[in-house]
């Protein structure tokens, strides 16, 4: 028994160690986990855009408006950049609609001097859940010492971090189901044979990566899908008119479409699942980790900030948050669209150049 056990030990070792691959893969990715999910979620906030200004009728800025204003603009935590952005605006409506476009994350209106309760309001957008209280509590600390009230206003209401982490587990699921629905299903095609019998057929080898890459986005879609309704249910979000549900399928569709394209083009150039496995978990760990969906990306630092400018998922993650949490339509959204539709057709036709090398 034991002579039998010592020979499968050192077969499965040698068939390890044959695979360099995956041996790097296996130590490079609890290093990743460090850095990457050590620095994208639970980061301190700073930089916050916020928009402040003075309450009108007025002639001369008061000196509480004067005061605060500085004390915003040098607000920071020790060893950190400045918490606060403050942009100024001469116009109350004009700085709320800079915070319902998501321009700013805050509006601080100070009162005038004929204010009957001499309040200081503050409009938040309570979607982006860490940075309102970030917000209510710098507000509050530069107005120590002054008896005007502070009325505080959650635009969208109050949303749990339930809801606001449900948008993200719509992405995740489209995302894991192109991962082994798409990606090792070509690769198990491969390993059937089944690969080299399309490439008896007349269908060309273009079509056969679009095929599957539109197989794997209708698989992706309808897990997406799914999980979106799951979502409606168990957090309590509501979607608020039908124009916002059909932006939400056309948004889920077009994420699908990205993702199956990228993983199909990376599947293209493995033989094996275990190595893409790894690389799958690789790619998992960085798009999901900087889409947004655990913490805000403003808290990331900014090397790590910058991998958010092509991830797909935080537009996807930042188009459905949008929508879902804060009932905005395409004149919001128009950019992460854009950049979706961007991504996925570099992605097909990444697959489709890609697939057709490992053929010939």
């Amino acid at each position: 028994m034991i002579k039998g056990a010592v020979a499968i030990f050192k077969r499965d070792f040698k068939k390890f160690l044959s695979n360099p691959f995956v041996i790097i893969m296996t130590l490079v990715m609890p290093i990743m986990y460090l850095v990457i999910f050590g620095n994208a979620v639970g980061g301190t906030l700073t930089h916050i855009p916020l928009a402040v200004v003075q309450e009108q009728p007025y002639n001369d800025f008061t000196p509480l408006y004067t005061s605060s204003l500085q004390g915003l603009r040098t607000l920071a935590q020790k060893d950190y950049p400045p918490t606060f952005d403050v942009l100024v605006y001469n116009d109350e409506e004009k700085a709320k609609r800079a915070l319902q476009d998501g321009i700013v994350k805050g509006v601080v209106v100070f009162p005038s001097p004929i204010s009957r309760d001499n309040a200081v309001r503050l409009y938040v957008d309570s979607s982006d859940y860490a940075t309102p209280a970030l917000i209510e509590s710098g507000v509050q600390s530069v107005l120590v010492g002054e008896t005007n009230p502070v009325q505080i206003n959650k635009i969208y209401g109050d949303i749990k971090y339930i809801q606001f982490f449900g948008v993200g587990v719509i992405v995740m699921a489209i995302f894991m189901t192109t991962m082994f629905g798409g990606g090792i299903a070509l690769i198990k095609d491969r390993e059937l044979g089944i690969i080299e019998g399309y490439l008896v057929t007349p269908v060309k080898r273009s079509s056969i990566i679009l095929g599957m890459i539109g197989s794997g986005t209708v698989r992706a879609f309808l897990a997406g899908f799914t999980i979106f309704i799951v979502d409606i249910l168990i957090t309590g979000i509501i979607v608020q008119s039908t124009e916002d549900f059909f932006l939400i399928l056309v948004v889920l569709f077009i994420t699908s479409l990205g993702v199956t394209s990228l993983m199909v083009s990376i599947a293209s150039r493995f033989i094996e699942q275990q190595s893409y496995s790894s690389v799958a978990a690789f790619f998992s760990l960085i798009l999901f980790m900087t889409s947004g969906a655990f913490y805000p990306t403003i808290g990331m630092p900014d090397w790590l900030r910058w991998i958010t400018i092509i991830n797909p998922e935080f537009y996807a993650v930042d188009a459905l948050r949008s929508i879902i949490l804060r009932g905005q339509g395409l004149n919001v959204i128009g950019m992460d669209i854009i950049a979706l539709l961007i991504f996925s057709a570099v992605a097909i036709t990444l697959g489709i150049s890609t697939y057709r090398r490992t053929l010939e």
